[in-house]
């Protein structure tokens, strides 16, 4: 796809590099001439330096032919007004704008109606917040990914000991959940991927991802680990849009506690705010975490904008006697070094926002798009047509690429676990996983329409 970028900012930035490592036109705008030479080396993709919404520079980034506007800089305007302009004067078939003001996107009436010119908003820090919130109410759990309107869930945990499967065969879990059906689909061991089969034995610390329809979920959860008891007091480090709006989003089912170092801000939440007390100070005050009592804390969550701040006040509130610690993390290498035993999960804001736009980029008809491992793997649920080439056939014969393999179908109202046996039919709604991301252009090809082809 021929895609341009307004932003070269961190959104900005991540998003061009995993579209552009998938053979993607990537053309990038942005008054910061330093930034976008940095990027143009690393990325190998163009850029123009100059205003994001001026039609003369939209125009010099090539708008007429371009097929997707992903505008991602830090004006709410500037983004609307830009998707506005390629719409009108250069026809551009997809407008993706970032907005942040709840202003603006508790008016949805504002982009629903017919003659908006902007296709999709997409909120990073709304994003974010229904992760988190879907990781507290899946205690335990490192990922909870919905599929099918929620009616599947794919779930990643960590192996421990203790676990009753731990130590025995994949097979094994349909003695132990005779009732359930579902499907193991990935194992990271020491940070390697391993494509399960019933012989393959679970080790402690493995990274687990399974797939079942959400009923079973806690289920299947307790035959890999101790379940942890359900999250009831939760702490929350930065009191900005993310902090604010999971406060907002938890606080009537959750006793919930919110530390900020700005005085207007404090003030501001603590009037927002319904149950939710509001902390003045420092999160990294050993003094005040223990006053506040951290050892009776369940989750910990720091989500300020400095990533240095979050790590600290997390390891800090762990030490403390936090049960639990989620850490926002922007920069990646500080993800993949902190997420340990002290820090029980790393959070990416621009993967998690990544996989809100992956839907959008991938050809045949994809509904929905996670991105996983920081990118490394994917999940995807694409719509099966008629003359597609996995329709009418049983999933063993089909021709996945290495490393992808199919989780579950959901027929209608039904939730299918994938079997060996089980044929595709038109309008299934197929979830697959795949271990290695460049293998996504060969999975598509599988969902595009085609009137002729050779399956076998």
């Amino acid at each position: 796809m021929n895609i341009i970028i307004l932003g070269s900012g961190s959104v900005g930035a991540s998003v061009a590099e995993n579209l552009a490592l998938e053979s993607n036109d990537i053309t990038m705008v942005d008054l910061d001439s330093d930034t976008l030479h940095l990027l143009q080396d690393r990325l190998d993709i163009r850029t123009v330096v100059g205003h994001a919404s001026h039609p003369k520079i939209l125009a010099q980034a090539g708008a007429e032919s371009a097929d997707m506007l992903l505008a991602v800089t830090d004006s709410d305007e500037v983004n609307i007004v830009a998707c506005q302009i390629a719409a009108t004067l250069f026809n551009t078939p997809n407008k993706i704008a970032r907005v942040r003001a709840p202003e603006y996107l508790e008016r949805t009436e504002l982009f629903q109606h017919d003659s908006a010119l902007v296709d999709m908003l997409i909120s990073p820090e709304q994003v974010v917040t229904d992760y988190i919130v879907k990781l507290i109410e899946r205690p335990g759990s490192l990922q909870v990914l919905d599929f099918a309107d929620g009616k599947v869930q794919l779930v990643t945990v960590r192996a421990y000991y203790g676990g009753p499967l731990v130590g025995h065969e994949l097979e094994t879990v349909r003695e132990h959940m005779p009732e359930v059906d579902m499907r193991f689909v990935a194992i990271f061991r020491k940070g390697r991927p391993i494509l399960p089969k019933k012989e393959t034995i679970i080790e402690v610390d493995d990274e687990v991802h399974f797939i079942t329809a959400s009923e079973h979920i806690i289920q299947v959860m307790s035959e890999l680990r101790r379940l942890d008891r359900p999250y009831k007091r939760i702490m929350i480090a930065g009191g900005g849009h993310i902090g604010n709006s999971l406060a907002r989003a938890i606080e009537n089912e959750h006793e919930v506690k919110i530390i900020d170092h700005n005085t207007t801000r404090a003030q501001q939440l603590s009037e927002e705010l319904e149950s939710t007390i509001v902390l003045l100070g420092d999160a990294a005050d050993k003094d005040l975490l223990l006053e506040e009592n951290i050892e009776d804390i369940d989750v910990f969550i720091a989500v300020t904008s400095d990533d240095e701040a979050n790590i600290l006040s997390s390891m800090l509130a762990k030490r403390l006697g936090a049960h639990k610690v989620m850490t926002l993390i922007n920069r990646p290498a500080y993800a993949n070094l902190v997420e340990s035993d002290v820090i029980d999960i790393a959070i990416s804001p621009q993967q998690v926002t990544i996989s809100s736009l992956l839907a959008r980029v991938r050809q045949g008809d994809v509904v929905v798009a996670h991105s996983l491992r920081r990118g490394a793997a994917e999940a995807i649920e694409a719509i099966a047509h008629e003359n597609s080439k996995v329709v009418g056939h049983p999933i063993e014969k089909l021709k996945l690429p290495r490393g992808a393999s199919i989780g579950a179908v959901v027929r209608g109202d039904n939730v299918l676990i994938a079997h060996h046996d089980t044929v595709i039919m038109p309008d299934d709604h197929v979830i697959l996983f795949l271990i290695d991301k460049s293998r996504i252009h060969d999975v598509e090809k599988l969902f595009q329409s085609s009137k002729s082809f050779s399956l076998f």
